[in-house]
């Protein structure tokens, strides 16, 4: 588990496949407070990832098929600079968002507002997970704990302070550009839930009063 609170801006050394549904990547990231061992979970872009093999201040994980699909690791090639936090240790402060590092889709981003030293970015979704990002809620992008500013359809903008911008990957995102997108965790279980008492109450009755919402927990 992670914040969303990017540690330090690494820099992939090597992509290769070790067969055909496992590729390793290294990568390079001196800075870190607590650089990862053998084992450890760290977030890469969004991505959480095991490290395999450690070496110094760089390391390397195995990623299967799946991730490489959903995310944008699946397009990333040596010398692409990446977002690195080391996962959460009892005592850890929690400054962010829970960010699992189980990244949805691969967002597009639509546009980049600069308004002096803060910027706004816009991202496009589909309608898959567009239900679970809010207004004032919470997401991640390319693992960085954001808050949504604006939320129309499957469209939506955060907003992103001068040290965001500069210390992690955000501040190099472009029109056209793909970022990891994770909706938050919470939206995600609540969704799950509410759907279950939904489908229970239209099996019961065949038909919703707001009496028997409020009897199942509905606020």
């Amino acid at each position: 588990m992670f914040t969303g609170l990017v540690e330090t801006v690494g820099r992939v050394c090597a992509v290769s496949a070790e067969s055909d549904d496992v590729t390793r990547i290294t990568v390079l990231a001196p800075g870190l407070r607590r650089p990862p061992g053998p084992g450890d979970s760290v977030c890469v872009s969004g991505v959480c990832l095991t490290a395999v093999d450690v070496r110094g201040d760089a390391f390397s994980a195995q990623v299967m098929g799946e991730t490489m699909r959903v995310s944008k690791l699946g397009k990333i090639v040596a010398g692409d600079r990446v977002n690195i936090e080391p996962s959460l240790r009892p005592g850890d402060g929690l400054h962010g968002h829970f960010v699992l590092g189980h990244v949805d889709e691969t967002g597009r981003v639509l546009r980049v507002e600069r308004a002096g030293r803060t910027g706004k970015i816009w991202v496009s979704v589909s309608e898959g997970i567009s239900w679970g990002i809010a207004s004032k809620g919470s997401v991640s992008l390319d693992g960085v704990s954001l808050t949504v500013i604006d939320s129309q359809g499957t469209e939506f903008s955060v907003g992103v302070i001068p040290a965001t911008l500069e210390g992690t990957t955000l501040g190099l995102l472009e029109a056209g550009d793909g970022v990891n997108v994770e909706i938050d965790v919470l939206a995600r279980y609540a969704a799950r839930l509410l759907g279950r008492k939904t489908e229970t109450l239209s099996q019961q009755s065949g038909a919703l009063t707001f009496e028997k919402l409020a009897e199942y927990g509905w606020p």
